[in-house]
């Protein structure tokens, strides 16, 4: 087992692209380096998706790097064209900074009071623009930037201008990090590797120094989907859009075939734990999936709700037990009494998206209620169908959510 944090990185699968693997190798053993991944708050909560990068910075700082997690108040100003076939929606600045708020809130449950935290409006939103343009402009190409994949996509269909000083405001962003904190080295998606070449040769030309630059791979699950996207919507880290129970169920249903990449990327397992654990076939591989559940959950959410969350879905597996930790809606008492179309409850509580795809599941039989199959699009709940511990409602194998009697 390597004791350095590259390996150790590289084999957990966090290693997409590196500008100098041997030299950021021994940069990594020779002393503190000081690295930077950034976020734009085009939302007020982290999901999966930004959790490879936190899982990342979480590592380095358990190997004793400073990690600095940058939030991007001034480029959510323009938006990040990268992938995105169509321009972002612009935020107003009251938005961006309510946004920015929420993500170092979460970013500091994650990384504690050891790391910086900080926002690029600091230095973007007062810009002067003819100075910038002179000092910073001068260094880049705009054919070499049209030729970059995040560019190129959006090429066709015509490209604002406003968002073709993205990668100049990105790579700017590293030379004031490095200016203020000695940074020396970005991470991002692989999606960001043009941006982060930018940061690397600005510095390079401004400072004369040779700083490094490395991305995750993107990750997409076996069957080609990106990952932490689902039917109902991004899988949020936030407790208040996904519950504890619902973030734990997303990775009980994981596809058996990305159980070993989630359980190296999503916990702190030992490699040899996670071998074993990947090694097991057949039944015993829901073993796999409870025990990465478990400990995602644990990272994310809190000890105490992992358990809950793994209470609530062996009760509903098994009937009764603690299902307190399960979605649950209060219904009003005089509502129950007359009774409630299931086609209405399911789409009202979320198991559904809507009555037309809660009437195609109950034809398809994969509506229940109580564990018993609803058969009548016009079936309807009510007081009778209360048990101690509720009604519960399931959607599928999967979906549970539990009503009580308000």
């Amino acid at each position: 087992m390597t004791d350095n944090i590259y390996d150790i990185l590289n084999e957990r699968g966090f290693v997409a692209q590196v500008t100098d693997a041997d030299a950021l190798r021994a940069q990594l053993a020779r002393e503190q380096v000081t690295f930077y991944i950034g976020y734009d708050p085009t939302a007020d909560s982290l999901h999966i998706g930004h959790l490879v990068t936190i899982m990342a910075m979480m590592h380095m700082q358990r190997a004793g790097h400073r990690p600095i997690a940058l939030v991007g108040g001034g480029t959510a100003m323009i938006g990040d064209p990268s992938g995105k076939t169509e321009m972002r929606k612009m935020l107003s600045a009251a938005e961006i900074q309510a946004n920015a708020d929420g993500l170092q809130s979460q970013m500091r449950q994650f990384l504690g009071e050891n790391a910086i935290y900080t926002n690029n409006a600091k230095w973007l939103l007062d810009l002067n623009y003819i100075k910038f343009l002179r000092e910073i402009g001068r260094h880049f190409s705009v054919n070499r930037m049209l030729a970059a994949e995040g560019y190129k996509q959006r090429w066709e269909r015509g490209l604002n201008f406003i968002e073709l000083n993205y990668q100049i405001m990105q790579a700017y962003d590293f030379l004031e990090l490095y200016r203020r904190f000695g940074c020396t080295l970005q991470m991002g998606g692989d999606d960001q590797w043009s941006n982060l070449l930018a940061g690397v040769d600005l510095i390079r030309r401004e400072e004369s120094v040779t700083v490094q630059a490395m991305t995750y791979p993107l990750l997409t699950t076996a069957g080609g989907t990106k990952m932490g996207k689902t039917e109902r919507g991004a899988v949020w880290l936030d407790p208040a859009r996904v519950k504890p129970y619902d973030y734990y169920q997303y990775w009980i249903n994981c596809d058996d075939r990305d159980v070993e990449k989630l359980l190296k990327i999503f916990t702190f397992l030992p490699p040899d734990e996670i071998k074993r654990l990947a090694a097991l076939t057949g039944a015993e591989l829901r073993g796999a999936k409870k025990v990465l559940a478990f400990e995602a959950t644990k990272i994310v959410h809190g000890e105490a709700e992992a358990e809950a969350a793994q209470k609530a879905a062996a009760a509903a597996f098994a009937g009764g037990g603690d299902l307190s930790a399960m979605p649950t809606t209060a219904i009003d008492a005089a509502r129950l009494e007359a009774g409630i179309g299931v086609l209405e409850i399911f789409a009202e509580v979320g198991l559904t998206k809507s009555r037309g795809e809660a009437r195609r599941m109950v034809q398809q039989g994969g509506i229940y209620i109580n564990n018993t199959r609803v058969d009548a699009v016009d079936a309807t709940i009510s007081a009778t169908d209360l048990t101690p511990d509720g009604i519960l409602l399931r959607a599928g194998k999967k979906r549970y959510h539990r009503l009580v009697r308000g």
